[in-house]
Protein backbone atom coordinates (compact mmCIF):
# COMPACT_ATOMS: atom_id res chain seq x y z
CA UNK A 1 0.00 0.00 0.00
CA UNK A 2 1.62 3.36 -1.18
CA UNK A 3 2.12 6.16 1.64
CA UNK A 4 -0.83 8.48 2.94
CA UNK A 5 1.92 11.40 2.60
CA UNK A 6 5.26 9.93 0.57
CA UNK A 7 8.40 11.48 1.38
CA UNK A 8 8.71 15.10 -0.06
CA UNK A 9 10.41 14.61 -3.64
CA UNK A 10 14.44 16.06 -4.12
CA UNK A 11 12.82 18.67 -6.32
CA UNK A 12 10.09 20.01 -4.47
CA UNK A 13 12.79 20.92 -0.99
CA UNK A 14 13.44 24.62 -1.04
CA UNK A 15 16.06 26.06 1.49
CA UNK A 16 13.15 26.56 4.59
CA UNK A 17 12.75 22.63 3.84
CA UNK A 18 16.33 21.94 4.69
CA UNK A 19 16.83 24.08 7.19
CA UNK A 20 14.50 22.90 9.25
CA UNK A 21 16.55 19.45 9.28
CA UNK A 22 19.81 21.73 11.03
CA UNK A 23 18.92 20.06 14.72
CA UNK A 24 19.29 16.74 13.73
CA UNK A 25 21.30 16.31 10.30
CA UNK A 26 24.25 17.75 8.78
CA UNK A 27 24.16 19.97 5.69
CA UNK A 28 24.94 17.17 3.12
CA UNK A 29 22.46 15.08 4.38
CA UNK A 30 19.69 17.53 4.08
CA UNK A 31 18.15 15.99 0.89
CA UNK A 32 15.25 13.21 -0.13
CA UNK A 33 17.61 10.40 -0.20
CA UNK A 34 19.92 10.97 2.60
CA UNK A 35 17.38 12.40 5.16
CA UNK A 36 15.66 9.35 4.55
CA UNK A 37 11.91 8.38 4.43
CA UNK A 38 10.82 10.06 7.90
CA UNK A 39 12.36 12.98 7.85
CA UNK A 40 11.09 13.62 4.25
CA UNK A 41 7.85 12.94 4.93
CA UNK A 42 7.71 15.48 8.03
CA UNK A 43 9.33 18.35 5.86
CA UNK A 44 6.09 18.27 4.21
CA UNK A 45 5.20 20.52 7.37
CA UNK A 46 8.07 22.86 7.88
CA UNK A 47 7.04 24.72 10.77
CA UNK A 48 5.82 21.74 12.57
CA UNK A 49 9.29 19.44 12.11
CA UNK A 50 10.96 22.73 12.95
CA UNK A 51 9.07 23.34 16.35
CA UNK A 52 9.43 19.19 17.14
CA UNK A 53 12.66 18.10 15.88
CA UNK A 54 14.75 20.12 18.31
CA UNK A 55 12.63 17.77 21.37
CA UNK A 56 13.06 14.83 19.66
CA UNK A 57 16.94 15.57 19.05
CA UNK A 58 17.11 16.54 22.90
CA UNK A 59 15.64 12.73 23.17
CA UNK A 60 17.95 11.08 21.17
CA UNK A 61 21.54 12.22 21.85
CA UNK A 62 21.28 14.72 24.73
CA UNK A 63 18.87 12.93 27.30
CA UNK A 64 20.17 12.08 30.49
CA UNK A 65 19.04 8.28 30.49
CA UNK A 66 21.88 5.82 29.43
CA UNK A 67 21.49 5.14 25.66
CA UNK A 68 20.83 1.77 26.36
CA UNK A 69 17.92 1.90 28.17
CA UNK A 70 16.49 4.73 25.85
CA UNK A 71 16.88 2.61 23.13
CA UNK A 72 15.41 -0.65 25.24
CA UNK A 73 12.52 2.06 25.49
CA UNK A 74 12.08 2.94 22.25
CA UNK A 75 12.21 -0.61 20.98
CA UNK A 76 8.93 -1.36 23.25
CA UNK A 77 7.41 1.06 22.19
CA UNK A 78 8.17 0.63 18.49
CA UNK A 79 6.78 -3.17 19.10
CA UNK A 80 4.03 -2.27 20.88
CA UNK A 81 2.55 0.49 18.57
CA UNK A 82 3.97 -1.64 15.71
CA UNK A 83 5.87 1.09 14.10
CA UNK A 84 8.25 -0.96 11.42
CA UNK A 85 9.94 2.49 11.44
CA UNK A 86 10.98 2.96 14.66
CA UNK A 87 11.96 -0.69 15.14
CA UNK A 88 14.14 -0.74 11.83
CA UNK A 89 16.02 2.57 13.03
CA UNK A 90 16.50 1.45 16.63
CA UNK A 91 17.57 -1.94 16.11
CA UNK A 92 20.32 -0.40 14.58
CA UNK A 93 20.90 2.25 17.12
CA UNK A 94 20.55 -0.65 19.93
CA UNK A 95 23.32 -2.59 18.35
CA UNK A 96 25.72 0.37 18.04
CA UNK A 97 25.11 0.38 21.66
CA UNK A 98 25.98 -2.94 22.46
CA UNK A 99 22.62 -4.73 22.38
CA UNK A 100 22.40 -8.67 21.28
CA UNK A 101 20.03 -9.82 18.82
CA UNK A 102 18.59 -11.34 21.42
CA UNK A 103 18.11 -8.94 23.88
CA UNK A 104 16.91 -6.61 21.07
CA UNK A 105 14.14 -9.22 20.77
CA UNK A 106 13.55 -9.75 24.28
CA UNK A 107 12.85 -6.27 24.87
CA UNK A 108 10.59 -6.26 22.03
CA UNK A 109 8.48 -8.43 23.68
CA UNK A 110 9.11 -6.52 27.20
CA UNK A 111 11.63 -8.95 28.53
CA UNK A 112 14.83 -8.13 29.99
CA UNK A 113 17.52 -10.76 32.39
CA UNK A 114 18.74 -7.67 33.62
CA UNK A 115 16.60 -6.38 36.49
CA UNK A 116 16.90 -2.41 36.36
CA UNK A 117 15.91 -3.01 32.08
CA UNK A 118 13.03 -5.33 32.76
CA UNK A 119 11.48 -2.56 35.34
CA UNK A 120 12.14 0.04 32.24
CA UNK A 121 10.56 -2.26 29.99
CA UNK A 122 7.78 -2.49 32.78
CA UNK A 123 7.85 1.49 33.05
CA UNK A 124 7.07 1.61 29.65
CA UNK A 125 4.09 -1.34 29.35
CA UNK A 126 2.19 1.25 32.00
CA UNK A 127 3.01 4.44 30.67
CA UNK A 128 1.31 2.71 26.97
CA UNK A 129 -1.30 0.67 28.87
CA UNK A 130 -2.44 3.87 31.12
CA UNK A 131 -0.51 7.06 30.85
CA UNK A 132 0.75 6.66 34.13
CA UNK A 133 3.19 4.66 36.25
CA UNK A 134 2.52 1.99 39.71
CA UNK A 135 4.28 3.33 42.73
CA UNK A 136 6.05 0.47 42.93
CA UNK A 137 8.22 0.69 39.47
CA UNK A 138 8.29 4.45 39.91
CA UNK A 139 10.18 3.77 43.36
CA UNK A 140 12.16 0.52 42.06
CA UNK A 141 13.34 2.88 39.05
CA UNK A 142 14.01 5.54 41.50
CA UNK A 143 17.04 3.31 43.16
CA UNK A 144 18.66 3.26 39.82
CA UNK A 145 17.59 6.99 37.99
CA UNK A 146 17.50 10.34 39.35
CA UNK A 147 15.00 12.82 38.98
CA UNK A 148 16.12 13.76 35.46
CA UNK A 149 16.46 10.38 34.05
CA UNK A 150 12.95 9.55 35.46
CA UNK A 151 11.50 12.54 33.43
CA UNK A 152 13.28 11.71 30.35
CA UNK A 153 12.11 8.07 30.48
CA UNK A 154 8.82 9.41 30.12
CA UNK A 155 9.29 11.95 27.48
CA UNK A 156 10.86 9.40 26.10
CA UNK A 157 8.25 7.12 25.78
CA UNK A 158 5.44 9.79 25.25
CA UNK A 159 7.69 11.27 22.20
CA UNK A 160 7.94 7.88 20.75
CA UNK A 161 4.71 6.56 21.09
CA UNK A 162 3.55 9.78 19.19
CA UNK A 163 6.60 9.34 16.37
CA UNK A 164 5.10 5.58 15.99
CA UNK A 165 1.27 7.16 15.36
CA UNK A 166 2.51 9.42 13.06
CA UNK A 167 5.02 7.23 11.29
CA UNK A 168 1.95 4.48 11.43
CA UNK A 169 -0.79 7.12 10.07
CA UNK A 170 1.17 8.35 7.50
CA UNK A 171 2.43 5.05 6.15
CA UNK A 172 5.92 5.89 6.65
CA UNK A 173 8.21 2.69 6.00
CA UNK A 174 11.76 1.94 6.63
CA UNK A 175 13.96 2.75 3.87
CA UNK A 176 15.46 -0.75 3.64
CA UNK A 177 11.91 -2.27 2.31
CA UNK A 178 12.17 -0.65 -0.83
CA UNK A 179 15.84 -1.54 -1.43
CA UNK A 180 15.31 -4.98 -0.11
CA UNK A 181 12.08 -5.33 -3.19
CA UNK A 182 13.91 -3.60 -5.51
CA UNK A 183 16.93 -5.95 -4.61
CA UNK A 184 14.50 -8.90 -4.77
CA UNK A 185 12.89 -7.60 -8.08
CA UNK A 186 16.31 -7.04 -9.68
CA UNK A 187 17.56 -10.67 -9.07
CA UNK A 188 14.23 -11.91 -10.30
CA UNK A 189 14.62 -10.30 -13.58
CA UNK A 190 17.87 -11.57 -13.65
Amino acid sequence: MPPRLPPLPDDQWDDRTREVLAALLPRRMRNAEAAGNAMSTLVRHPDLTAAFLPFSTYLLVGSTLPERLRELVVLRVARRRDCAYEWAHHVLAAQQCGLTEAEIEAAGQGKADDPLESTVLRAVDELEDGSDMSDGTWAALAEHLDERQLMDLVFTVGTYALMATAFNTFGIRPEHDARERAERRRARDH
